[in-house]
């Protein structure tokens, strides 16, 4: 296992490094500057050309790229061009709150999916099955932005039980916390909860008609203990392998959602940079990404040999 893991973080590192460069190369090439953000009205070529200089910008892109390669590996990400605060604080600044609402969403696309996922199976061409299939197609379907302004229209102006938008601490008032957390939550994890459903459904439908789960029946086991203790765990490989692909989803997810309910996190930060042209930022929040789905991955290939002790990495 420990050669595995030694192996695994190996390989990300030219992972990460494919990834700052093909960062570093899209940004940079994309019309605009930010040095026509900064001045705006006051733009003047002489001026431009000064933030260049002083941004490093005025330099042939391999040697900036260089010089970023240089300062990453010293654990410098750089400084934000908006408001000169280092990347990693930026970042840093916004991460819990992007944190807590991608874990609430998964949390909520698994509440739903697992248990809704296992009984449509059970219940196969039933009324259930068909409502669970409906559900699928309609989380499926419906983006997490229009989902997310029907919630604010339904629950947030109609019904006026929940805030529209807006974030408050954890640390400041729990209850108010969680109130503005459940509509960003719903609107990120829906999209997860029906794929997950999908999957959990269609494996477990398979899983049942193995010839050890008729074995089990026959020696006499009740059928909740079956599927509990024989089926369902069984059944969730396929799904945790969905689940670590989520992480990606989320965060990408996050860009939205943040921007729709005015939630404080890496995802708002992301598209406020993008419109400033604040380079080291958005460089720093894809990398982080990347890291963060590399190490999702890896998780996932860890929990395969705790659901089936017969997957070995040795």
């Amino acid at each position: 296992m420990v050669e595995y893991l030694i192996r695994r973080l190996g390989l990300m590192v030219p992972t990460a490094l494919l990834v700052t460069m093909g960062v570093f190369a899209l940004i940079h090439l994309t019309p605009g500057d930010p040095a026509t953000v900064i001045l705006a009205e006051s733009y003047t070529p002489e001026a431009a050309a000064a933030i260049d200089r002083d941004l490093g910008l005025d330099k042939p892109l391999p040697q900036q790229y260089l010089l970023y390669m240089g300062r990453l590996l010293h654990g410098d990400l750089g400084h934000s061009v908006r408001n000169k605060l280092p990347v990693t604080q930026a970042i840093g600044e916004r991460l819990p709150a992007t944190i807590e609402l991608g874990i609430a969403a998964l949390l909520w696309s698994l509440l739903v999916a697992i248990p809704l996922g296992t009984l449509a199976a059970l219940r196969r061409g039933r009324a259930l099955d068909f409502v669970a299939s409906g559900l699928t197609v309609a989380g499926i379907s419906v983006p997490n932005f229009v989902l997310g302004i029907l919630l604010i229209l339904f629950f947030g102006l109609l019904l006026r039980v929940l805030p529209v938008g807006g974030f408050a601490a954890l640390t400041d008032s729990v209850p108010d916390n969680l109130s503005r957390l459940v509509m960003p939550a719903i609107a990120l994890g829906t999209f997860g909860a029906a794929t997950n459903m999908r999957f959990t459904r269609s494996s477990m439908i398979e899983v049942l008609n193995q010839d050890y789960i008729r074995t089990a029946r026959a020696k006499g086991a009740g059928w909740w203990r079956v599927v509990n203790r024989h089926a369902l765990k069984n059944a969730l490989i396929p799904v945790v392998t969905i689940v670590g692909l989520q992480v990606g989803a989320i965060l990408e997810g996050a860009l939205v959602t943040e921007t729709v309910f005015s939630w404080p996190g890496v995802g708002k930060l992301a598209v406020e940079s993008i419109f400033s042209k604040d380079f080291p930022v958005v460089q720093g929040i894809v990398l982080m990404a990347a890291l963060a789905f590399m190490f999702a991955n890896l998780l996932v290939d860890l929990v395969y040999a705790w659901l089936d002790p017969r997957i070995s990495y040795s």
